[in-house]
């Protein structure tokens, strides 16, 4: 563990997602995920809607073809460019904020939804980011999120890239708990009804085999670039988990380049 000081943290997480190219993730390796956030919490017309760690607007743009009022928030406003262009190629407007998850500038039961797509679950220290994100939402109001879960295939990406790593902040935790349900119960407690917990899978033929999945996150996902740039100097770690990440994509082969990557899917009501 690490000290870092607030605004120190703070940079470090934007740097990382600002590295590689996460819009180009988002829209060729896991386009459905924010499409299914929006179905299953049923939103449309008339809604104000929130999506926190929004990223390019994975989730944010699909809300607003939905007939949403949509704003898009995100730490690292590096991302916000690519999602303002496919935002006007898909012929809608939402507004795009920079905000940290884990201090939201945006009033008490200020949205009558608040999702997040893989984007929340990122934030360092969840419980303070799960009371915020019940606290902007407004009684009755829906609560959506898709996290990666621990057994899934990003949770034990994650799990290969952490010896590499540089170390987390004190107190810190790592994101593929907000994909474990009985943390989720914990960080929202008594504050919601209704609470759902589905475990889902993103299918995903992108990639012809390991080393090409290995190969494009390292290249594109920004904390896979993030772990690379730390071990730079040291060629035979960069062989280990170059070889970690190959080995892994292999394992979840599910045949002629088909994986299933898991996530929790949460939806509840504010209390």
């Amino acid at each position: 563990m690490t000290d870092y000081s607030p605004a120190d943290l703070k940079a470090k997480h934007r740097a990382m997602w600002a590295l590689g190219d996460y819009p180009t993730v988002a829209t060729e390796v896991i386009p459905e995920l924010g499409r299914r956030l929006v179905q299953v919490c049923r939103i449309g017309p008339g809604q104000r809607v929130l999506d926190i760690a929004a990223g390019s607007g994975n989730a944010a743009i699909p809300a607003a073809e939905a007939g949403a009022e949509v704003v898009a928030s995100d730490l690292t406003p590096e991302l916000f460019e690519a999602g303002r262009r496919l935002a006007a190629t898909r012929g809608v407007n939402l507004q795009w904020h920079v905000a940290d998850a884990e201090a939201l500038p945006f009033a008490d039961a200020e949205f009558d939804s608040v999702i997040s797509c893989v984007g929340v679950m990122f934030a360092p220290f969840h419980q303070t980011a799960a009371d915020e994100l019940v606290r902007v939402t407004k009684r009755g109001g829906t609560i959506g999120l898709i996290n990666w879960t621990p057994t899934g295939f990003i949770g034990q990406m994650f799990a290969a890239m952490k010896p590499f790593a540089p170390p987390p902040p004190t107190g810190a935790q790592p994101p593929p708990l907000w994909g474990d349900e009985a943390h989720v119960r914990s960080l929202l407690g008594d504050r919601v009804t209704d609470l759902e917990l589905r475990r889902e899978n993103a299918v995903i033929d992108r990639f012809a085999d390991g080393i090409e999945f290995r190969d494009y996150f390292k290249t594109n996902y920004g904390p896979t670039v993030a772990v690379y740039k730390a071990i730079a100097a040291e060629p035979g770690r960069i062989a280990v988990l170059d070889r970690k990440l190959a080995d892994l994509a292999v394992q979840h082969d599910l045949g002629n380049g088909r994986m299933e990557w898991e996530y929790l899917l949460v939806t509840a009501r504010r209390r």
